[in-house]
């Protein structure tokens, strides 16, 4: 490689011979001579004395090297600058690609990635392929509405004056419309501490060898058992109901059709879930429902055969099983014989009934739903970035207060409730107090549940529902251990809302037979007896009319008894006053 060649190379702009043509002329002006016999190009302004700094170095480089090693010492130059730059460009990506990675909020709601978009961009800049790790998951970490927003100042206005109304009553709550609460609804799901991968016991020969409790539809699970599925573990396999079936519906208890469970399956949004049994209560239409509700929300009413037979011959059903906006599914071979107890399982396993859905609501067949699932999705799940909501009781914290409520209520057997309260006791349970804040209460108002389908919910649920399954079938005793004990391991939390705000979004109606006390009687109707018969006109007369002969009214004699007037003793208040012309003297 010459001192030309590198000279040629380096000029790289217009034509070359011109270049060198300026440059000889202006270097036999200034008396400039190149000891490689290049002529560099210079520039019409005068150079500055940086610039002869520069090239009194090259010129002493050039003269002390040879031009070979002056070429290699550039190339080592250029390759060093190059991979500096490398360098550089690198450690600018990683910050980058870092910032590309976090958590895109769309409209501070919805949380998602784009790692196929980051993989492409950096194939496109180095011109490489390269092999990247999977992306971790994407999870929706809440959102906060914008400053200013009604909600973001609303308050609950104070109790009101009236010192006679004690009782519970719906209060306001803030919900945003329904275009907007939809708009909002999360694309990916919330996350779940620790617990990531949650299956089911299934169990084909049943194993009743348990210390006490349980049943062939939950399954018999041990202490130890039960203790175990209290340590939260990546994966998990616990009890939680269904156990003699490879699907819940199919020959397991609570049994379903095949037509019912497809259905059923094909719900991958919402779910409103409700239950009828023993013809309990009459089935309440929702109101206020949105038209996107009704063709997106699966609403589901689960009915046992004598509730069936009732609405069958009452004309209320038909072969559609559409009852107004529910749409019914028959249990068969209830696996409980109190119908309370077989509610338990639409209310606390509907995640299993309802395997691809991803957010349900539950309510009592008393209530009466009046507000649109998504506006209480958005004001108790979203907007509270909570995958669990329920409301505290309008009256009682403490769950030895609600056990001593239950017993005289008489809603259970008193032993058996003692019996659990005491396990808990020995547990670690203590009465409610201040000591327990952020926990505002320890019992809640199960006549609703709002909850996201992700494991960790789903393990309360299925938790919950052994205790109610191995105890007393009163949810409100065992929620708080439950609770408490998937707390101990997790930063998990519950949204216990207010009992007011519950009854602002549902009715409460009464149980049929109260209303069959409360239906108003025929009044029977008291006709008036008949008139008496009307007596014939007086006859006309020209005589005087006859004066009325004035007579004294005579007064009955008064009896007195012998030796009453005697006994009277002078200065007595019950004496008589005496009337003329009424004495009993003799004046003859």
């Amino acid at each position: 490689m010459t001192g030309g060649s590198l000279g040629i190379r380096s000029g790289s702009y217009g034509s070359l011979d011109k270049q060198l043509q300026n440059n000889n002329n202006n270097n036999n002006n200034n008396g400039i001579v190149n000891n490689n016999g290049v002529l560099p190009i210079q520039s019409a302004r005068k150079p500055s004395k940086m610039l002869k700094d520069k090239e009194r170095l090259y010129h002493s480089i050039c003269k002390f090297a040879g031009r070979k090693k002056v070429g290699m010492l550039l190339l080592c130059v250029i390759s060093a600058a190059v991979f500096g730059w490398v360098l550089y460009v690198g450690k600018g990506e990683d910050p980058q690609e870092g910032i590309t990675r976090q958590n895109i909020s769309l409209n501070n709601s919805v949380v998602i990635r784009n790692p196929e978009s980051l993989a492409q961009t950096e194939k496109q800049s180095y011109n490489v392929s390269l092999a990247l790790p999977p992306p971790p998951p994407a999870f929706f970490l809440g959102y906060t509405l914008p400053p200013g927003h009604p909600c973001t100042i609303f308050t609950l206005p104070p109790p009101p004056a009236d010192k006679k109304r004690t009782g519970p009553r719906p209060c306001p709550v803030c919900y945003l419309p329904v275009e907007e609460a939809i708009a909002l609804m999360p694309k990916v799901p919330s996350y779940s501490p620790i617990l990531k991968n949650l299956t089911y016991i299934y169990e084909e020969n049943l194993s009743r060898e348990t210390e006490f409790g349980g049943s062939d539809f939950g399954g018999y699970p041990t202490l130890k058992q039960r203790t175990d599925s209290y340590d939260i573990r990546e994966s998990m396999s616990v009890h939680c109901g269904f156990v003699r079936g490879s699907k819940p519906g199919r020959n397991t208890g609570y049994d379903m059709d095949e037509d019912d469970l497809h259905d059923m399956e094909q719900c991958h949004g919402v779910v409103v879930a409700s239950a009828i049994f023993g013809n309990f209560d009459e089935i309440n239409q929702p109101r206020n429902i949105s038209d996107y509700s009704r063709q997106t929300v699966c609403f589901y009413m689960f009915i046992d055969e004598v509730t069936e037979a009732y609405l069958k011959n009452s004309g209320k059903l038909d072969s559609s099983k559409k009852i107004g906006i529910w749409r019914t599914v028959v249990i068969h071979n209830p696996p409980y014989k109190d119908g309370r107890r077989t509610g338990k399982i639409p209310k606390l396993l509907v995640h299993r009934m309802f395997p691809n859905a991803r957010f349900s609501l539950w309510i009592d067949g008393k209530l009466e739903l009046v507000v649109d699932p998504y506006q209480i999705l958005e004001r108790f799940l979203w907007r509270k970035n909570a995958t669990f909501a329920i409301s505290r009781h309008y009256k009682r914290f403490d769950v030895f207060l609600e056990a001593e409520a239950n017993k005289v209520a008489g809603k259970y057997d008193n032993a058996s409730i003692d019996f659990q309260v005491e396990f808990y006791k020995k547990e670690g349970l203590t009465p409610y107090s201040e000591a327990k804040l952020p926990i505002t209460s320890d019992v809640p108002e199960g006549c609703v549940i709002i909850r996201e389908h992700v494991p960790i919910s789903n393990l309360f649920t299925c938790l919950w529902f052994n205790e109610v399954d191995r105890f007393t079938s009163r949810d409100q005793i065992s929620f708080s251990t439950v609770r408490d004990h998937i707390t101990e391991k997790t930063n998990w939390t519950i949204n216990m809302f207010f009992d007011c705000e519950r009854r602002n979004f549902v009715v409460q109606k009464y149980h049929k037979d109260v209303l069959e006390h409360m239906a108003p009687r025929i009044p029977v109707v008291a006709f008036p007896p008949p008139l008496p018969p009307s007596l014939p006109p007086p006859e006309l007369s020209n005589e005087p009319p006859l004066k009325p002969v004035e007579t004294t009214p005579v007064r009955p004699a008064r009896k007195i008894q012998p030796g009453r007037r005697r006994d009277r003793r002078p200065g007595s208040r019950r004496h008589r006053k005496v009337i003329s012309g009424n004495t009993d003297t003799d004046t003859s």
